[in-house]
């Protein structure tokens, strides 16, 4: 967002809590690796960035899903060789962003600097440098609001405006684990492809990083009988890893270690009414709209909000009132969608892609898409492989299961899809 608005003129500040991860060896976030799809890139064209980007990214074409047994089998994500989301490192890709705001000549970053708290009637924000127990204040025109699903500019706004705001707990974690490269630096497993090990109320994840490795995701249960609450000894974590990944854990000579060592951390959607105040603060990205990962729209959607924003001050010039009252506007809605279709997808994760019903529904999904072009799209990949609003996808998605619905009733096996039944229902 810095550089867009660098690149009209603007003067930014940018104050980040961690320190110059380009001088200091710190952990980029939650994530070593994140999915990149349309969204983003288009926000990374804009700025200039993606040409430097795309040659660090692993295209991934589909779900590879590993069954108990060890049999995989590839889960497509579309029908066109385009349709492709890319593994790209979060480390390297923020790093990239800032040496770019930077380049522009009207971007300063203050690294260090904890946000405590803002004060929207004296334009005054209060800083505690991370280095010392030093308390600064520092004053603004306007203030945009990148602090995360914690935000405390939100908090601020919230107390502005008695706005909406409800953080939804998933009632599930995560923990990073590794795949590392083979002997020979080369992958252990299929690097065109999202690893998925789908196990009912929990699943694991692979995504590919550059150094041959694999970056693990294991999603699971906070509390109850199998869960982060009771695995916690290397018996508990073998158990547990023989009995439901024992294809994995072959390739995870260090998994007892990464285990007990990695932090656990967890998982909630955020849902905020309006984004802004007045025409002094804004909320973008997930301050505005956390959201759980199963989607891969995390980044994507904080891109596009920077996209969108960037058509409105050029929409709107310096009327900053109209800006942000119309990003918030047209934006909320496509958070909350976001953040509901991305709690969707877990379940289809975790659970459907193995279940025989959810793979004849996707098969008649794939059908209608050869016989409607233009007027059927499967939900994901309007998600993944076009920009639409995401309000749009969700009402679209809806529609698109009722009349999977309907063909089923007419047939069962889904064999047989009724074309004039489906032109009707169609928009």
């Amino acid at each position: 967002m810095a550089t867009y608005l660098a690149k009209k003129g603007y003067f930014v500040e940018i104050f980040e809590q961690r320190s110059d991860m380009r001088k200091e060896s710190i952990s980029a976030g939650r994530s070593i690796n994140l999915a990149l799809s349309i969204r983003g890139i288009h926000a990374l064209k804009e700025v200039g960035l993606y040409e430097k980007i795309e040659p660090q990214t692993i295209p991934m074409k589909g779900r590879m899903i590993h069954d108990l047994d060890g049999k995989t089998h590839l889960q497509p994500y579309g029908q066109k060789d385009d349709e492709t989301i890319f593994s790209v490192s979060r480390g390297q890709l923020n790093m990239d962003l800032m040496t770019l705001a930077e380049e522009t000549g009207n971007v300063s970053i203050r690294f260090n600097h904890q946000l405590l708290s803002a004060d929207l009637d004296q334009n005054e924000l209060i800083f505690q440098l991370s280095d010392s127990s030093e308390e600064i204040k520092s004053s603004f025109n306007k203030v945009i609001g990148c602090d995360g699903s914690a935000s405390i500019l939100r908090r601020a706004i919230i107390n502005k405006t008695n706005a909406h705001y409800i953080k939804k707990p998933l009632g599930h974690g995560y923990k990073e684990l590794i795949i590392p490269p083979s002997k020979h630096e080369k992958f252990q497993i299929e690097p065109n492809a999202l690893h998925i090990w789908p196990r009912g109320k929990y699943m694991l994840i692979a995504l590919p990083n550059t150094d041959f490795s694999f970056t693990c995701t294991l999603f699971f249960p906070m509390t109850g009988e199998n869960s982060f609450e009771t695995v916690i000894t290397e018996k508990d974590i073998l158990n547990l890893f023989q009995s439901q990944f024992p294809d994995a854990v072959k390739l995870m000579p260090t998994i007892v270690e990464d285990f007990q060592s990695n932090p656990t951390g967890d998982l909630a959607s955020v849902y905020c009414e309006p984004w802004h105040f007045e025409n002094k603060a804004l909320l973008i990205g997930d301050a505005a709209h956390a959201v759980v990962p199963f989607f891969g729209q995390g980044m994507n959607a904080s891109f596009q909000d920077c996209s969108v924003l960037n058509q409105l001050i050029g929409q709107h010039a310096d009327d900053w009132t109209a800006i942000f009252n119309d990003f918030s506007t047209t934006q909320v809605e496509n958070g909350h969608a976001i953040a509901d279709m991305a709690i969707e997808n877990y379940l289809e994760m975790r659970d459907h892609v193995n279940n025989p019903d959810y793979k004849k529904r996707r098969n008649i999904e794939l059908k209608l898409e050869r016989m409607f072009p233009d007027r059927f799209i499967p939900r994901y990949s309007m998600v993944s492989f076009h920009q639409m609003p995401y309000s749009e996808v969700y009402a679209k998605g809806n529609l698109q299961y009722k009349l999977i619905d309907e063909v089923l009733k007419t047939d069962p096996a889904g064999t047989f899809i009724d074309k004039t039944l489906v032109e009707k229902m169609l928009p």
